[in-house]
């Protein structure tokens, strides 16, 4: 198996499995920030657009109410479980301009200039060359058109992240950090520095400082299972995985924490009208 089939293997299985948390109101995060990459993008009614790395519709359900009944929003996954959340999400809300699919952002089989927007809301980081999946999402936007891609800036949810990591190597050392694709590119400048490598020279790169709160140590809990952080919880057997959970909780007790860093780096290039 390549690196880049493990790595698309390894995100199915943790986001699938992360699926029956993964919309707990602890997780309010997906759909704040997928939301705000939407804004950013000012969508034109009767855009086409297409969001990878979709989840359960946080960023592809606003661009399809922002595009209204003449627009068209198709939505790319790899965990088909999220997808089902996310068809359940646009069945209730009435949205009948909205398609889902289960794909892989590096190999997407679709057709050059395609789209008028096309969003990446946490999942750039999954791609082993980042570069290239960023040229791969590039080749899919037609001149003129808009590609969004938002990413984890730095301290990703501390102070408990490190609490987290800390706890697994001490019940499980060689679990440490072993899935935590988010930190790969956690810098504006380095997000500029891939999208200027795959030749998106246009982008406007901003890092927005924020927390996102919790309301009891339990709502960490969700956050880890309903997140990234799945894929490391799941190698760990019954017992391991209540020491970590109790460090956790035990930690965010004693503390006092009521918030986790939530920085959020968003980028946003419009394409060049000659399709450069």
């Amino acid at each position: 198996m390549g690196s880049q089939e493990y790595a698309s293997t390894r995100a199915a299985t943790t986001y699938n499995a992360a699926s029956d948390h993964y919309d707990d109101p602890a997780n309010s995060f997906w759909d704040r920030f997928g939301r705000r990459t939407v804004e950013r993008l000012v969508l034109s009614p009767d855009s086409r657009v297409l969001d990878v790395c979709c989840g359960s519709g946080a960023s592809a359900i606003p661009a399809a109410m922002a595009v209204g009944p003449d627009g068209s929003v198709l939505g790319v996954d790899l965990a088909e479980n999220l997808l089902q959340l996310a068809k359940a999400k646009a069945r209730n809300l009435g949205l009948t301009n909205i398609d889902f699919q289960r794909g892989d952002m590096v190999n997407l089989g679709l057709p050059d200039f395609h789209f008028d927007a096309v969003i990446c809301v946490f999942g750039i980081f999954f791609a082993t060359d980042m570069q290239a999946a960023v040229q791969e999402l590039w080749r899919l936007v037609r001149p003129g058109g808009k590609l969004a891609i938002t990413t984890w800036g730095p301290r990703f949810f501390e102070p408990v992240s490190t609490v987290f990591w800390n706890s697994v190597r001490k019940v499980r050392p060689k679990l440490y950090k072993g899935f935590n694709p988010w930190d790969r590119i956690s810098d504006p400048d380095e997000l500029s520095s891939i999208l200027a490598g795959a030749g998106v020279n246009s982008a406007a790169v901003t890092l927005e400082i924020g927390t996102h709160s919790l309301r009891s140590p339990d709502d960490w809990w969700s956050m880890v299972l309903g997140s990234g952080y799945r894929g490391t919880i799941d190698e760990l057997d019954v017992n391991e995985r209540e020491q970590v959970r109790r460090d956790n909780l035990s930690f965010i007790r004693e503390s006092g924490v009521t918030s986790v860093e939530a920085n959020v780096i968003y980028a946003v290039a419009v394409k060049a009208a000659s399709g450069s």
